[in-house]
């Protein structure tokens, strides 16, 4: 779930946070997300041709004093905590006019893995004030050092989302920096273009696909890339995200949203 919720905001997030041709993020202006929008998502595994729905996600956004402070959560359902208990929630804060994070926060169970993280962000010198926590283990304190382009893996969501789209290239492979436990990860994402897309419950969209690599882990292959579809209008919602896994498949789709800034035009039927 880490990295369904990594998905999910990149998504799912088109996963991570972010340098475009080693350049800043290069923001459309006005981003498309305000207080109060609330989206959630079903989570659902296949395997051996049987799709089944096992828990939900849920990212919300709050506003306060001229910095945005959303919130993801993600858990399985009671009935498959049996087989692999999650439960996470994500938390950052950053600011509305810059978009560079100060805060970010994250507990993490996962099956046997349980996982803490406090971030501190210091832009005017580069670091990242990290104190991290794991099952069994001591609390730890470590800096990381990080370009003006890394993120959180939360305000790296809503900072994608914000991105211009416009000026992507099909095919291009657009490097990508998030922050995660003690570590800073450089990955990629892929521009695949535009494409009309069926969200299983809620109709058919026009979307933009981006596919994006992943860290191994318990559940990834770190071989894979998930695959992603966002909202073609101005919301730029994750609609759809689906990857290999260790064995089978994670899908993640769009349940209910509320509270969106702009109408949801992508919809065609």
């Amino acid at each position: 779930m880490r990295q369904l919720l990594l998905a999910i905001h990149f998504i799912i997030f088109f996963t991570a946070a972010t340098l475009l041709h080693s350049q800043p993020l290069s923001h459309s202006g006005e981003p498309p997300y305000k207080e109060g929008e609330t989206l959630t998502y079903e989570l659902s595994y296949t395997w051996g041709g049987v799709n089944t729905d096992v828990g939900q996600g849920t990212a919300k956004m709050n506003y306060s004093d001229g910095f945005y402070n959303p919130v993801i959560t993600g858990k399985t359902y009671k009935f498959y905590d049996i087989f692999f208990k999650v439960r996470e929630h994500f938390e950052s804060k950053f600011s509305d006019s810059t978009f560079r994070p100060v805060m970010f926060y994250r507990k993490s169970e996962e099956g046997k893995y349980w996982a803490e993280n406090r971030y501190r962000f210091d832009d005017m010198n580069g670091k990242i004030y990290a104190t991290v926590r794991k099952r069994n283990k001591p609390e730890t304190d470590t800096v990381l050092t990080y370009t003006p382009y890394t993120f959180d893996l939360v305000s790296l969501f809503y900072n994608c989302r914000a991105m211009d789209f416009a000026s992507l290239e099909t095919g291009v492979k657009y490097p990508i920096t998030f922050a995660i436990d003690k570590e800073i990860y450089n990955l990629y994402f892929i521009y695949h273009g535009k494409e009309t897309k069926k969200i299983k419950g809620l109709g058919t969209f026009r979307t933009m696909k981006f596919s994006a690599s992943l860290v191994a882990g318990e559940i990834f292959t770190g071989k894979d890339e998930i695959y992603i579809w966002v909202s073609d209008d101005k919301n730029i919602i994750p609609l759809l995200f689906e990857s290999k896994v260790l064995v089978g498949t994670v899908t993640g789709r769009l349940k209910s949203w509320s509270n969106l800034k702009y109408p949801m035009t992508s919809k065609v039927k």
